[in-house]
């Protein structure tokens, strides 16, 4: 009987080689080029990753092409995605920097070096002490809302639609005021703190007072916020980190890194939204004062908002 040292496929090697994977990936949003690199994609939210490839990805070099001199030659491969520019430059730019504080640079230490001694200090928790990753992780609060939203208009108006549901210009720019007035509307809770007040919703209260224990403050306003193109739809995100109640010293002569054990059991709850992103979908419906086109006084528009938001922990 063969040994287990022996049970192994005699396949030739090269038949199991994988493409080696891609180092950086050029992405076209809406117009505008991106070349990122590998590591930064993957340490990307869930949620945003599902928006720039909801068909997934694939990390990996294709077959290279013949060039003219009749040698293998790489093409670049551009992926178009529809996602706003801006917001993934938001994105980039919060976990670029989150990394560098925590992590250092060439010229700085980071709070990774002035914290490690907790990693073989801290008392068993959900984690084993060498294991909880808020130790040796930066966390990062992602919050996202995609509102999409209906505007009612008064009667006897000259907003209106046709027999096929086509609306008119008046409409239309009705829509767009809407939108405007919506998007000013940059405070995070306060519609979701108007549904609880409404219907006394106990859960939804919990979740905001989460948020708030963990890195929010209850006055936030959305980091990034615009409008999608030929959409009646906002996309908003948020991002925070994630308070786990390590504190530093504000000098070098205090004492070292110490460690807040409530705060940071806290912070773990919210381990449950790693990679596994929460979602929660609500109507919101509002009264407001809108002067139309041609009109002297303005009129009372409702409007009926549907609001998703998506909440998960990043780990950096």
């Amino acid at each position: 009987m063969a040994g287990i040292i022996t049970q192994v496929s005699q396949t030739p090697v090269q038949a199991h080689i994988q493409p080696p994977l891609l180092t950086r990936l050029s992405l076209e949003l809406r117009g505008k080029r991106f070349s990122v690199d590998r590591e930064t994609i993957m340490n990307l939210p869930e949620s945003v990753l599902l928006c720039l490839f909801p068909n997934g990805l694939v990390l990996s070099r294709q077959a290279t092409s013949l060039g003219d001199g009749g040698e293998n030659s790489e093409e670049e491969e551009v992926y178009g995605v529809d996602f706003d520019p801006d917001c993934f430059s938001f994105v980039l730019q919060f976990f670029r920097s989150s990394s560098d504080a925590f992590y250092g640079t060439d010229t700085s230490p980071g709070l990774y070096h002035a914290q490690q001694h907790l990693i073989d200090t801290s008392p068993t928790s959900d984690f084993a002490p060498n294991q909880n990753p808020l130790l040796s992780k930066q966390a990062i609060i992602v919050l996202r809302e995609e509102l999409e939203y209906f505007s009612i208009p008064p009667k006897g108006g000259k907003a209106s639609t046709d027999v096929n549901g086509i609306a008119n210009e008046s409409m239309l720019d009705l829509k767009r005021d809407c939108g405007k007035y919506l998007l000013e509307k940059r405070s995070i809770f306060t519609a979701l703190q108007r549904n609880v007040n409404k219907e006394n919703n106990i859960a939804e209260q919990h979740l905001i007072d989460m948020l708030c224990m963990s890195g929010f403050d209850r006055e936030d306003e959305w980091g990034f916020r615009a409008l999608e193109p030929s959409r009646c739809c906002i996309s908003s995100i948020a991002l925070v980190l994630l308070k786990t109640g390590i504190h530093h010293p504000a000098t070098s002569g205090e004492k070292q890194v110490t460690i807040d054990y409530n705060q940071m059991a806290t912070a773990q709850k919210l381990l449950l939204f790693w990679r596994k992103p929460a979602r929660k979908c609500w109507w919101d419906g509002i009264e407001v004062e809108l002067k139309q086109a041609g009109e002297d006084t303005p009129r009372i528009i409702k409007l009926w908002a549907r609001r998703v938001w998506t909440l998960e922990l990043s780990l950096v």
